[in-house]
């Protein structure tokens, strides 16, 4: 259990929020959700200790352990694997190193003796001699095979490293766990086991992440940071996402009267149930359905983009043909081989690999900017694109403001540039900003700008979800969902790709897994994931 009282925190003269107090109780698994720069990762910076607020206080219950998943990759470089994840449970691991001290002394005083019976009873009782094969057991469970257990952190990856720190924050079964954008550089198989290991423990835990299919799969309720206000509500992230918006569209409609409303509310809540019990959540997740109610559902104040592709010209039935194509990594490594398909009109297509950069040099590809190992690529002589890469860095090496940015691309008159850029939450002195001070964020919404003012009838998006907030994913989704024309993309969101997508095609360096299917049904089939053994094994 964690008590927040009168927590308040600012920076300067901002105040992120005021006189919060809450109570987040054992069994539940709460998703952070707020806007870029909310205060999300902050509110689990004050619950953990590391940073200390302007007033208030934050309890534990009594005689309770916190795990925090660490943010600093190479803060544990000295350390071999397994004890990295072994000082996950920090009195374990003192107790380990005090038992090792004093059993390393040429003679041991009666004191020292007594001390170490002290230390064995605890050892055992916190399952200390099962620790070392439940540390690896965890390991392998995130993807660290046995052969790098016993290696220094600093001889890891990036991407191992993320999984070790994870590992760190579960061992032990802490009673409290905070969890700050756990599925970053996490792979699909790895996410679905954090899912289900999540879904039953009965622990307190806080999720901070943009992963809108991960708080749908954890979480039993929602923390909302907005205008500095921190609110806790029943339901996962779709039900608060959906119900604010229902409750907002209440708002504007002035002829629905009380009684209507309350009636329409409810309607929702049955429906939105019903939809979860027959979805493949685990039982502990359900009961959050027993929580929601009318009187808790509200209008967000939330600002989402106003992102809408729109096509000038209708495209004709010929869109994109692909053969033999064959793309190979600067050291050698072959990304896909013998590539052939053909796409048809209205078809949207992700594109998947276990190597990320297949997708990326595929794009690049038939974009013209970089040459095919073999193959060809045709377009249909009606089809326009708009490109989305992964990679923005070039665009932004200029000292122009946003106005003078965007209207490189477009018409160039000021006031339809801004138009724009409003759209995109850009306003007042916002638009004179140089673009290359711009976030991560802004970058990503000036290239959806961009993109818009193409009016393009394929959209080809590299990862697009990369550094956007939870409102520009959910309202990019939204418009790539309602778009006519067609769509090439790649994207680790499983909500984007599950809403978007209608046809699925796996790059492989031995051909193509190409399947008009549910991204849903092509991750849990078997028969796919066998072929995929085979594609990937040849």
């Amino acid at each position: 259990m964690i008590t927040v009282s009168n927590l308040a925190i600012q920076f300067g003269k901002r105040v992120l929020y005021k006189d919060v107090n809450l109570k987040f109780t054992a069994g539940n698994i709460y998703g952070v959700i707020g806007a870029n720069g909310a205060g999300k990762s902050t509110l689990l910076r004050a619950i953990s200790g590391d940073l200390e607020p302007n007033k208030g206080s934050v309890e534990l219950g009594p005689g309770e352990r916190l795990s925090v998943l660490e943010q600093d990759h190479f803060k544990f470089d000295e350390y071999r694997v397994l004890d990295t994840v072994l000082m996950g449970h920090e009195p374990l691991w003192n107790n380990m190193k005090e038992r090792e001290a004093l059993y390393s002394k040429l003679e041991m005083t009666e004191e020292d003796g007594n001390r170490a019976a002290d230390l064995e009873l605890k050892f055992a009782e916190m399952d200390g001699w099962e620790a070392e094969s439940n540390a690896a057991q965890m390991l392998s469970n995130l993807g660290i095979p046995e052969a790098l257990h016993e290696k220094q952190m600093s001889e890891l990856s990036n991407n191992e490293k993320v999984r070790v720190m994870l590992a760190k924050a579960l061992f032990g079964n802490p009673d409290n766990l905070l969890l700050d954008e756990p599925t970053n550089d996490l792979d699909l198989d790895t996410v679905q086991w954090l899912e289900e290991y999540l879904s039953n423990v009965e622990q307190t835990v806080l999720v901070v992440s943009h992963d809108r299919h991960f708080l749908d799969a954890v979480s039993t309720q929602t923390v909302d940071i907005d205008f500095g206000k921190v609110t806790v509500f029943a339901g996962n992230y779709s039900f608060w996402y959906e119900s604010s918006q229902l409750a907002l569209r209440q708002q504007q409609n002035q002829r629905q009267n009380a009684e209507e409303k309350r009636k329409e509310l409810e309607e929702f809540i049955r429906r939105f149930s019903a939809n979860v019990a027959k979805s493949k959540q685990t039982t502990s997740r359900k009961k959050m359905l027993e929580k929601l109610n009318v009187e808790e559902i509200r209008p967000s104040s939330r600002k989402y983009p106003g992102i809408i592709f729109q096509m000038e010209r209708e495209p004709g039935n010929q869109i994109l043909e692909v053969e033999g194509l064959k793309a190979v990594d600067d050291d050698g490594t072959v990304l896909f081989d013998n590539v052939n398909f053909n796409i048809e009109k209205g078809e949207k297509v992700v594109f998947l690999s276990h190597n990320p950069k297949a997708m990326t040099a595929l794009f690049e590809i038939i974009n013209g900017n970089r040459e095919a190992a073999a193959g060809t690529f045709k377009w249909g002589v009606t089809i326009t694109t708009a490109y989305l890469p992964l990679d923005n860095t070039e665009f932004f090496k200029s000292d122009k403001n946003l106005v003078d940015w965007l209207s490189q691309y477009g018409p160039g008159n000021e006031v339809v540039m801004k138009g724009f850029l409003g759209r995109m939450l850009f306003s007042g002195e916002d638009v004179l900003k140089k673009v290359n001070v711009l976030s991560g964020g802004e970058r990503m919404r000036c290239m959806i700008a961009r993109m818009q003012l193409k009016n393009a009838n394929c959209l080809i998006l590299d990862t697009p979800t990369n550094h956007l907030d939870l409102e520009s994913i959910q309202a990019f989704n939204n418009n790539l969902v309602a778009f006519k024309g067609n769509i090439l993309f790649s994207s680790h969101d499983h909500e984007f790709i599950q809403t978007v997508a209608n046809r699925i095609i796996e790059l492989t360096p031995n051909g193509t897994i190409d399947k008009l299917m549910d991204y849903d049904d092509y991750i849990y089939s078997e028969d796919i994931k066998a072929l995929k053994a085979q594609m990937y094994n040849k």
